[in-house]
């Protein structure tokens, strides 16, 4: 079969078809047109091919025909046949599904904003409860450009919809399950785990939510792990009244309570336990824990309402709060991006050039603005950072010396931490995903001079375990492994400019405590500092 699709594609090569073999799929018409025949001939009338069509991008057609599914170069061929779509008028379209949070508020203003940025008219039609249309049209002429469909439903369906051929991307809350990424990878999608699959649009973190009611402050994550697997189940074991906890999380098939699971109870055996209240929105979770006076909910940081906020603590006294910058270091251990996943077809140039504005300056300032963390780099100061060395100073034990802390505020003092930091999956070397979004970031701004005449260093930390001297030494090659990868992918970026080191100082600078796989897991990171 292969051999006689070469032998094919050499022939509409030859005949200036310029034939390409993809396992692509649809991003393009839907509707009744969609599985009708066209014939696709060369313009010299040599060679010509029959076949379903499948979809146009404005480019290349795509059709099902007798050799497979094939991708044609709209350029070298005549277009035959009721579906043959008008080349004059055509209309790029884009269909996007998933979790319901990004696409009732974030993507929406992202479209708007690049709509914006691009001097495009922008019209908006609610089709049904579930599905909204966005169209750009020329504001001159009036004819419609871009057709961007979203479908708010929930991760699971997002994935669902995108293996079904009925979406083009999946917004997703959560990463992509191995069996869901097995079977992308088997309808020709490529693996969604790489790079180039999927993007973090933007960041969000999962954070404990009570009400005034409960007079605490803090909860240590192995509590509150143990609380949601229903192994602590009285608030006076955590330090507060003498009452039953009372549990709120969003609806089971949300993307926000998977990664509470993933996060939360991966040290635990078992799921979360079957006594929880569920809600359908961010909201209604909010105000629900606000009015349940035992209450205690898993939130995201951008609804929480009128509940109050907990820190997560350890034993060894450190706490950490959701802010906008512990959210982007990953400091704050329950950080949950919020994915694009792009598998590997050719989408029309107007969601292209859509989905490079999400990654751009101007579209990180709509991103905040919509109540989402964005990714835009921060420096820190060291001066804003005394929490940390303070921290550093108190947990300090044999093996990390007064010299060891000398030697850290020497390096670090004249320089500023990036909010871009890289942390590794529970028991791995492997980034996590993302980190993994990190590479690219820093890579597209090392690409764009951004720090040009500038010195970047990484710095490796660990947790404790082990004797320091090797902890060291792994912080190290971790660093190295990471500048690595960041200068691999900073393709256009001339190195001559800037200064690119590496460093570590193992468990010298400790974010948590290490009494928990959460704590070990925060403190085992890559930081990036810049002068």
């Amino acid at each position: 079969m292969y051999t006689v699709r070469a032998a094919i594609a050499a022939a509409l090569f030859t005949s200036a078809a310029r034939l390409t073999w993809s396992f692509l799929f649809c991003f393009g018409l839907a509707g009744p047109l969609a599985a009708q025949d066209i014939t696709l001939t060369s313009r010299d009338g040599a060679v010509s091919l029959s076949g379903k069509f499948l979809g146009f991008d404005g480019e290349y057609y795509r059709i099902d025909s007798i050799y497979g599914e094939l991708t044609v170069d709209g350029s070298g061929v005549l277009c035959e046949g009721p579906a043959c779509p008008n080349l004059e008028d055509y209309v790029a379209r884009l269909s996007i599904s998933g979790a319901a949070s990004m696409a009732d508020v974030l993507l929406p203003a992202l479209i708007e904003g690049f709509a914006l940025r691009e001097g495009y008219g922008l019209r908006r039609e609610f089709l049904d409860s579930d599905h909204v249309e966005y169209l750009l049209f020329d504001r001159q002429t009036g004819r419609d450009l871009g057709r961007f469909l979203l479908r708010m439903t929930n991760s699971d369906e997002g994935f669902a919809d995108l293996l079904a051929n009925e979406a083009d991307i999946a917004m997703s809350l959560r990463e992509i399950r191995p069996d869901e990424a097995e079977r992308a990878e088997e309808a020709g999608f490529g693996d969604l785990r790489n790079r180039g699959r999927f993007r973090v649009l933007a960041l969000d973190a999962l954070v404990p939510i009570v009400p005034a009611t409960i007079p605490l402050d803090r909860i240590s994550t192995s509590d509150l792990a143990a609380a949601f697997a229903g192994q602590i189940t009285n608030w006076s074991e955590l330090g507060g009244p003498d009452a039953p906890i009372s549990l709120h999380l969003r609806n089971a098939d949300s993307g926000l309570a998977q990664a509470a699971v993933d996060k939360l109870l991966s040290s635990f055996d078992q799921g979360i336990v079957s006594q929880v209240e569920r809600h359908m929105t961010d909201t209604g979770l909010a105000l629900a824990v606000a009015a349940d006076p035992f209450g205690l909910g898993l939130a995201s940081t951008a609804e929480t309402g009128p509940a109050r906020r907990l820190g997560l603590s350890g034993e060894c006294g450190v706490a950490l709060r959701a802010t906008r910058q512990t959210i982007k270091t990953e400091d704050f251990p329950l950080t949950a991006p919020m994915f694009l996943y792009i598998p590997a077809r050719r989408l029309p140039r107007l969601a292209r050039e859509f989905l490079f504005y999400t990654q751009s300056a101007p579209a990180q300032i709509v991103i905040r603005r919509a109540g989402f963390v964005d990714l835009a780099p921060e420096a820190i100061p060291v001066a804003a950072q005394g929490d940390r060395f303070l921290n550093a100073i108190a947990q300090a034990g044999e093996e990390t010396t007064l010299e060891d802390l000398q030697r850290m505020v020497d390096v670090l003092g004249p320089m500023q931490r990036l909010t871009t930091t890289f942390r590794f999956e529970p028991g791995s070397a492997t980034l996590d995903a993302q980190s993994r979004s990190n590479v690219d970031q820093l890579a597209r701004r090392l690409d764009e001079g951004s720090y040009d005449g500038r010195k970047l260093m990484f710095i490796g930390f660990s947790d404790g375990d082990g004797p320091a001297t090797t902890n060291r030494m792994i912080a190290e090659r971790r660093a190295e492994a990471v500048r690595q990868a960041v200068m691999s992918a900073a393709e256009t970026a001339d190195f001559s400019q800037v200064e690119i080191a590496t460093d570590a100082f193992g468990e010298a600078m400790p974010m948590a405590c290490d009494d928990s796989a959460w704590g070990a897991q925060v403190n085992r990171r890559v930081e990036v500092w810049v002068r």
